[in-house]
């Protein structure tokens, strides 16, 4: 049949391809595109999620559970973008359901009738859960701030009945466990293959932090000044896929040790970077030409450049491993010949300081430059050990996170006042709905306790609740009325929650979503026998809201977050650090030096935003700056403990660190200990008839050039005594 013609239509889909002209570096993203124009994993995860949170609520009903909205917000709050994240969160959301249940029940048992026991009791509690929790990572925090609003949500629940608390634990558990049960089961049809799938990701994750990390170090080897700052960045994303890995084991199912060989391969790849800060510094400090070094960065730099597309085809690890190693011998080699070449040689009065100081200085770069290939080593082995089981292996690694004890206590206690400021306001007012009150001012200081800025994230998730409480009283008003069987609920219900569901996948509104999806159900409310009257939903709804905005108050005026005093603690810490490193014994792991500072990294670049500002970028100079010290000192004191150098190097390093465990920040001593110990100690390698001791005393001077250098260039920012600027 022929086509038939329409001009206008012709027209107008030649102008779909038409887009207004902006301003030079405009988001070409529309602000409602997450939800007209989803990805395809946004649209999964609404689909699944909203599917499993209509389940729990039709079983809910079906049951005849007295608060059935509590199965789909458990739902919601369980759901993640991941299965290992859901399965995890879910794992320890039992953990801390059960603790809560066992503390309400005490509570409402040994404060019964007596109101100003009961609230400072529950107060104390709670801001012991938020305590903690600031003190540990991941979903075992969420555990432990779930324990505490969890006894809050039994125990208030209980106080018009406290003979019934029993049986108040007893059906808010089954919510929970109704709620996780119908996310697992829902979730699990989607996830094809997850053992695998977790393996695979693991893999590419690890391939994509060697690779950056080996194209920063070959660019900091070429004398790219910008690498620096690139690589002080990739922190961020190194605790990030630390923090995965935990989430890929739980996908796994039963395993080995790929998981604590993925976190020794991470660990390997920041001392990697550190190290290649240490090439730098060292590279400045050698005055000397070195062509011999020069080729042999060139050949390095080479390598390191190729590794990338190595790592992405079939060609294994054991050749890239050959080459390595092939490259060491190159450096050992070097070394070799630089001692025989000045053992062997005759130098004239006037050339031999300048040859014998030249050779020396090969030999500090060579050593340092076998070092730096030796970490890159460990990383691609535990790489290889990550991807497939060992049998016999009882490998484990953990990497330590930066602990603030102050902000520990700032969170026990600002969630502490809130409940008791809102057990007041009830006790003042009789607000006949002031327990829904004090219940949600318990929950929003318990979900934002452990944020770093909660100030932000509580405003945006009240604007969310202002947004879910709309809705609903659209729902409410004027489609609930008129429906009666769950089919009907549930088509009204799908279409909001999957909205949600797609707001939760984009960043810009996933606090947002948070509480519309957690709030939509409470607000709605569906019952078996009616339905709520609006008197009952403006007093319910509007204590919900207040609860929120109150506990917003609250975390803006008891004790706000300060990201300037933060900064100031954490330097603080750092210099403590330090000075645990050159004194503490046993001597401190390297791996959790690693790991604190790491954390310190992605603190402050998630504190930085888009585009640091100079005092920020001084922090993570500083920060870098300090781990490489502290990665030196550690090397000194092994060096120590080995005991292959003579008693004056050993009296002249131990000097040092006394300097440093006493290390203030002030007046310089510690690096001018650290030059004077250079210098001797490049006479007494100068002098050393014991080649394999002139081998350590090689590496004890290219250990103090870094230490040196390092506090001379960060000295202000190393200075704790008063909060860092930059200039």
């Amino acid at each position: 049949m022929p086509s038939l013609s329409f001009p206008l239509l012709d027209r107008i889909g030649r102008l779909r391809a038409f887009r207004p002209l902006g301003p030079p570096g405009a988001q070409s993203k529309l602000p409602l595109n997450w939800l007209l124009a989803p990805t395809p994993s946004a649209i999964g995860f609404a689909l699944r999620t909203t599917a499993s949170a209509l389940i729990s609520l039709v079983i809910a009903l079906w049951m005849e559970l007295d608060d059935p909205q509590w199965a789909p917000m458990t739902v919601w709050i369980v759901a993640q973008g991941s299965r290992g994240e859901s399965m995890s969160k879910a794992r320890w959301r039992l953990v801390g359901t059960g603790i809560g249940v066992a503390m309400s029940i005490t509570l409402i048992s040994a404060f019964n009738q007596t109101a100003w026991l009961f609230f400072p009791a529950l107060s104390i509690w709670l801001g012991l859960c938020c305590g903690l929790a600031t003190l540990v990572r991941n979903f075992r925090s969420y555990a432990l701030v779930l324990a505490g609003y969890t006894t809050a949500i039994i125990a208030i629940g209980a106080i018009p009945h406290p003979e019934n608390v029993f049986m108040t634990a007893m059906s808010r558990a089954t919510y929970i466990v109704l709620g996780i049960v119908c996310e697992s089961a829902v979730a699990g049809l989607f996830a094809h293959n997850l053992a695998e799938m977790a393996r695979r990701n693991i893999r590419d994750k690890l391939r994509m932090a060697l690779s950056n990390v080996s194209e920063a170090v070959a660019s900091l080897l070429a004398g790219d000044e910008e690498a620096l700052i690139r690589s002080r960045a990739m922190f961020g994303p190194i605790l990030s896929i630390n923090d995965q890995i935990e989430f890929s084991e739980a996908e796994m199912g039963p395993h080995g040790h790929e998981g604590d060989h993925a976190r020794a391969a991470l660990a390997a790849v920041s001392v990697l970077l550190s190290r290649g800060l240490g090439m730098t510094v060292r590279l400045q400090y050698v005055q000397t030409d070195q062509p011999i070094f020069r080729e042999t960065a060139s050949n390095v730099s080479t390598y390191l450049s190729s590794l990338p597309n190595r790592l992405n085809t079939e060609t294994g690890v054991r050749a890239i491993l050959r080459d390595l190693q092939l490259l060491r011998a190159e450096c050992h080699q070097q070394i070799v010949d630089a001692l025989t070449h000045e053992i062997g040689s005759a130098f004239t009065l006037e050339d031999e300081h300048a040859q014998i100081s030249a050779l020396l200085d090969g030999r500090i770069l060579h050593n340092a430059m076998d070092e730096l290939l030796g970490e890159l080593e460990q990383a691609i082995r535990e790489y290889d050990a990550s991807q497939h089981f060992i049998r016999g292996d009882h490998f484990h690694f953990r990497l330590q996170s930066h602990v603030d004890k102050r902000e520990a206590a700032y969170n026990g206690v600002r969630a502490a006042v809130a409940l008791c400021a809102a057990g007041l306001v009830w006790e003042f007012t009789a607000w006949p709905t002031g327990l829904g009150f004090i219940t949600f001012v318990a929950i929003v200081c318990g979900l934002f306790a452990t944020r770093e800025n909660p100030v932000v994230a509580t405003t945006q998730f009240m604007i969310g609740g202002i947004w879910a409480a709309l809705v609903a009283f659209f729902l409410v008003f004027f489609v609930l009325p008129t429906q009666s069987n769950y089919e009907m609920l549930v088509a009204t219900l799908a279409i909001p929650m999957f909205a949600g569901g797609l707001a939760a996948r984009n960043a810009s509104t996933a606090l947002h979503s948070a509480a519309y999806t957690l709030l939509l159900p409470n607000f709605v409310h569906p019952l078996n026998q009616g339905r709520v009257d609006e008197v009952t939903w403006f007093n319910s709804t509007w204590a919900i809201l207040l609860g929120v905005f109150f506990a917003v108050l609250i975390f803006r005026a008891v004790l706000p977050f300060n990201s300037a005093a933060e900064r100031w603690r954490m330097r603080r810490t750092l210099l403590r650090d330090l000075r645990t490193l050159a004194s503490a014994e046993p001597t401190p792991m390297t791996r959790d030096w690693i790991g604190r500072n790491i954390d310190r990294f992605a603190r402050l670049i998630r504190h930085a935003g888009p585009t640091p500002s100079p005092t920020i970028e001084g922090c993570l100079q500083g920060t870098l700056a300090a781990m490489t010290i502290g990665l030196n000192i550690i090397r000194l004191r092994a060096l120590l403990h080995r005991n292959q150098i003579p008693p004056p190097a050993r009296r002249a390093i131990e000097i040092v660190m006394k300097r440093m465990s006493h290390f203030t920040g002030k007046y310089g001593h510690t690096a001018h200990a650290a030059r004077v110990a250079t210098t001797a100690l490049r006479r007494m390698e100068a002098a050393e008839p014991n080649i394999s001791t002139r081998i350590e005393l090689t590496r004890a001077i290219a250990y103090l050039i870094v230490v040196s250098h390092e506090l001379d260039a960060n000295a202000v920012f190393l200075d704790a005594t008063h909060p860092y600027r930059a200039v």
